[in-house]
């Protein structure tokens, strides 16, 4: 009987996977939406692909969110999945942020940051209002070009407070020569160190992280922040090559980077200043960003003196339960056969209610003869 069920569930199976492509494909006198369009049109949801999927290629991306219907956590799955099975042959030099080709760079605590506020693409100052004209295809007119020339070199939030010390120098693993923590192939361990814990937020579902800051702020979490900085820019790509010896670019990717500052009243071993929160994230994606910079303050708790009472100070609940491919295929699994298991349950239900059926009868057995007496 199990290889009956077995043979009838491979074709129930391949009879589904064809019904899924034609429901991915839709109505055929619909032109096919290409991957082209998908990476240049809707480049946001490509960003955060490549972004929990580890994997910066914009082409792939954008074939995994049309492979997955639009379901950008499916999406994140597939890329994922994908990535494993590269090779890799190294690790390439830190990216250095303040030589970023900036295309937006805002803080919301300094009017007159050094290096000038950057608006850039944002939806921050839209109104919200569906723009019924994209129905139609029409030509969008190039946006004007500035008359301000942006600096090659924007200096960051630090250099503000440099001659005050106000603000906390960027915390750091204690340098012991060991190589980073490599979340895609090491097991989640804790305590976890700052490598491992931004690797987890980086990766880590947006949502989840949103929902987490927003909590923080409201005051399960102890973190009420100002945006010290956000930017978003083209950096480049370093690889040393054992051969060489010296460091070559090999490339250039889009970063959204995210310093969070908070203050602090300070401790017998630290004077009062401003404490950070980081965020770093492949492509534009500033609300990731920033919800990572949040979460990352918030778990830094200990490091500073405070007292960790809430769920989004907790690095096991975070880091554990942050990671949208894990999520899914643990709730979704519930969808899968578990019929010898609710066997098992079907079977302990009734024998509990047996005896809470007799129990009861002879409870009210008792009862019938002491009144009867």
């Amino acid at each position: 009987m199990a290889y009956v069920s077995v043979k009838g569930g491979e074709r129930a199976i391949s009879n589904a996977h064809a019904w899924l492509d034609e429901a991915r494909r839709g109505d055929t006198n619909v032109p096919e939406l290409g991957v082209a369009q998908i990476r240049e049109q809707l480049s946001l949801a490509v960003d955060r692909v490549m972004m929990e999927g580890s994997c910066y290629d914009p082409d792939l991306a954008a074939l995994a969110i049309k492979q997955a219907r639009g379901d950008v956590t499916e999406a994140i799955f597939l890329l994922r999945a994908y990535r494993t099975t590269l090779s890799r042959f190294g690790a390439s030099e830190p990216i250095n942020t303040t030589k970023m080709s900036v295309a937006r760079r805002v803080s919301a605590a300094f009017k007159d940051i050094p290096g000038g506020q950057i608006l850039g693409p944002t939806f921050d100052y839209t109104h919200r209002l569906i723009d019924f004209g994209l129905s139609d295809d029409k030509t969008v007119p190039a946006a004007p070009l500035g008359d301000t020339p942006v600096a090659e070199h924007i200096p960051a939030i630090a250099s503000v407070f440099a001659h005050e010390a106000l603000l906390e120098p960027a915390p750091t693993d204690a340098d012991d020569g060991a190589e980073p923590y490599d979340l895609t192939r090491q097991p989640m361990a804790f305590p976890a160190g700052r490598d491992q814990r931004l690797q987890a937020l980086a990766r880590g579902d947006e949502g989840f992280l949103l929902s987490l800051a927003y909590a923080s702020q409201r005051g399960w979490g102890n973190t009420h922040p100002l945006c010290g900085e956000i930017r978003m820019g083209e950096v480049a790509v370093e690889f040393t090559p054992e051969e060489l010896g010296f460091p070559i670019e090999v490339g250039e990717i889009t970063v959204t980077e995210c310093q969070m500052i908070s203050n602090f009243e300070g401790s017998a071993e630290s004077p009062p200043q401003f404490t950070r929160g980081y965020g770093l994230t492949f492509g534009h994606n500033e609300r990731k960003a920033m919800s990572m910079a949040i979460v990352d303050r918030a778990l830094r708790h200990a490091e500073v003196g405070e007292a960790g009472v809430h769920a989004v100070q907790d690095e096991e609940f975070v880091l554990y339960h942050s990671d949208n491919v894990e999520a899914s295929g643990f709730v979704q699994h519930l969808k899968l056969p578990h019929y010898v298991d609710f066997q098992a349950e079907l079977q302990f239900v009734r024998r509990l209610k047996k005896e809470w059926e007799e129990a009861r009868a002879n409870s009210d057995t008792s009862e019938f003869a002491e009144a009867a007496e």
